[in-house]
């Protein structure tokens, strides 16, 4: 749960000027391959489906074809990756979704706390009231599940942002914002945050595959009904194989930094407690499970899933995160296979 001090942190700061930084100054470098507006309707899609492609960035990669061969499985298809007759056929019923959409920018949208220089000492960071974003842009990425550079691709020749600014965003608007009754309202508005879909079916089992980097959600019959990229392990930090289950779900979790659980950490370092937020190491929720010490949490740098190492946990973006978060209870089995 949150700390109160970062919950009167998020009442009391005052936003940063969202002008700090012009939104056409994180365009990538021109080597990038353009952003492609059919891929990012087909990420932004089979984003919206629950079969995540990771960042949404117009481009093709290992993620947007691991999330094709998840829709295919869901659906009964045969399982190529590749975007073919049937599964055009398949997602012809969507054939009217947008892949982007304009907002114009409100005070809400771009509303801090902010945190524009992240110390990297966990000494320094457990002296803060939260883990924030360090500006608006990243808050607007996270929201669009995207990167600042993408938002600038879209939005050429913007300039700064400030409220009233119109942009084009990534079309990552829910269905459904019918959270849980019972979850708090800071849960609630984290959710919101993220546009996280709360429509979402109950989870029966997660199989979380080390071989091809995946989590997989099925229902009682064993059906895929969703499926995310994932970062598993290390080769220092392995996957602990074998059968575990959901205790609880923490959202807005605060991190115990212990050297005597984390290799690469001088164990003469003090432990430490992270404060929430979505730049705390496990993101905005800790799923914790019956292996001690291990769950499946979101991240502060999505851009890295699939790519980077975890400390033997299961590591998805913030919003798929918050998004399986929604799917499971305690007592939810949990296979880590390899």
């Amino acid at each position: 749960m949150p700390r109160p001090a970062f919950l009167a942190a998020l009442a009391i700061m005052p936003m940063l000027a969202a002008s700090a930084v012009p939104l056409s100054a994180q365009a990538p470098a021109a080597a990038k391959p353009a952003l492609d507006p059919a891929v990012l309707r087909l990420q932004a899609l089979l984003d919206r489906l629950g079969f995540g492609p990771g960042i949404l960035d117009g481009r093709t990669g290992q993620s947007l074809t691991n999330a094709l061969k998840g829709f295919q499985e869901s659906r009964g298809l045969t399982v190529t990756g590749r975007l073919d007759a049937a599964t055009l056929a398949a997602l012809a019923p969507y054939r009217g979704f947008q892949a982007t959409r304009q907002v114009t920018l409100d005070a809400d949208a771009l509303r801090g706390p902010y945190v524009p220089q992240m110390p990297k000492d966990y000494a320094e960071q457990a002296k803060l009231p939260g883990m924030a974003y360090a500006r608006p842009l990243e808050k607007l990425a996270e929201r669009f599940h995207t990167t600042p550079a993408v938002l600038a691709e879209l939005n050429p020749g913007t300039g700064q942002i400030a409220p009233g600014t119109r942009i084009t965003v990534p079309n990552t608007f829910p269905g459904s914002r019918a959270y849980p009754a019972d979850a708090t309202p800071e849960w609630r508005a984290t959710l919101a945050s993220l546009n996280v879909e709360a429509g979402v079916p109950q989870a029966a089992k997660i199989v979380v595959d080390k071989s091809d980097g995946i989590l997989r959600v099925l229902d009682g019959q064993g059906k895929l009904i969703a499926q995310y990229t994932a970062t598993i392990g290390s080769a220092r930090d392995p996957l602990p194989l074998g059968d575990w289950k959901v205790l609880h779900v923490s959202p807005n979790p605060d991190w115990k930094m212990n050297p005597k659980i984390l290799k690469g950490v001088s164990d003469d370092k003090a432990a430490q407690i992270i404060p929430p937020g979505p730049n705390n190491p496990v993101g905005v929720v800790w799923i914790d499970l019956s292996k001690e010490h291990y769950g499946i949490h979101g991240t502060s740098a999505p851009e890295q899933i699939g790519r980077a190492q975890s400390n033997g946990c299961v590591r998805l973006t913030n919003w798929d995160a918050a998004r399986v978060a929604l799917m499971v209870k305690s007592g939810t089995p949990v296979l880590f296979q390899a």
